[in-house]
């Protein structure tokens, strides 16, 4: 470290006084000429692009902003705005709610389509088990808990791709793993694609790190938690628990 000025170091902003310019872009340039998933992108990525492809990943956070308070994360924000707490502590509450489990199958979904593709899809069937071995028989990206015959929100996401795919915007690779999955899941009953598998075709033809797909859920999910916490807030309800009170836990003490 050279000067006390290394202590941090990065490439995203530089700033004086008078002066923000962001990826080397200065910020007046950028207003009203960026729109915001055009800046998620560029800040996360320091890339653009081009109007097709963001069409694509403007899809992919519309589709995941929300799934009711049957979400965990969703509960928890608006259990949370009847305590009174303020409406950034309620947000955090909901988007801290977001792990492996709830939150996280879109970035498994994506590592397992880049395992497929550096593996061959030939051997599909192996990597598939392997997995199913290592998530309690799930496969992160198919099936759903509730959408039992299909995710209401993949077909279009993947009309989509397949669009671009037409128009030579993508490769068209990972939504074959991800039809071609389907089908080996389906061997007994349907086990559709879900909206984590959709996205994560989306954020692999894009060259989305795992990682910072699951970031770019949780940036999604927040609009609908920051929804919900706002509408719980209007309802001036206190201390609103998990159950209605006259529902009481079941005792399996002696």
């Amino acid at each position: 470290m050279s000067d006390i000025s290394d202590w941090w170091s990065t490439e995203i902003i530089e700033m004086e006084p008078g002066s923000i310019s962001l990826r080397g872009i200065p910020i007046k340039n950028l207003i009203g000429k960026k729109n915001f998933s055009e800046m998620i992108w560029f800040m996360t990525t320091g890339k653009e692009l081009n109007k097709k492809k963001l069409h694509l990943f403007e899809a992919a956070l519309v589709a995941a902003v929300d799934h009711g308070p049957q979400a965990p994360s969703i509960a928890a924000a608006r259990m949370s705005a009847t305590c009174g707490v303020s409406i950034n502590n309620s947000l955090a509450t909901g988007i801290n709610m977001l792990g492996d489990i709830h939150g996280g199958a879109g970035q498994q979904a994506l590592e397992l389509y880049f395992q497929i593709e550096n593996q061959g899809i030939e051997n599909i069937r192996n990597i598939l088990l392997e997995n199913k071995s290592l998530n309690n028989g799930f496969v992160p990206g198919f099936g759903h808990r509730f959408h039992k015959t299909g995710d209401p929100r993949t077909p279009r996401l993947l009309d989509l791709v397949d669009n671009a795919v037409k128009d030579g915007e993508i490769s068209g690779k990972f939504v074959k793993i991800g039809r071609q999955i389907e089908k080996d899941l389906s061997n007994k009953k349907v086990i559709p694609m879900n909206i984590d598998g959709a996205t994560a075709v989306i954020y692999a033809e894009l060259g989305c790190p795992p990682p910072l797909a699951r970031g770019l859920f949780c940036l999604s999910r927040s609009v609908g938690i920051l929804a919900h916490t706002w509408e719980q807030m209007q309802k001036n309800e206190r201390i609103k628990g998990p159950t209605p009170p006259n529902y009481k836990w079941s005792y399996k003490g002696k």
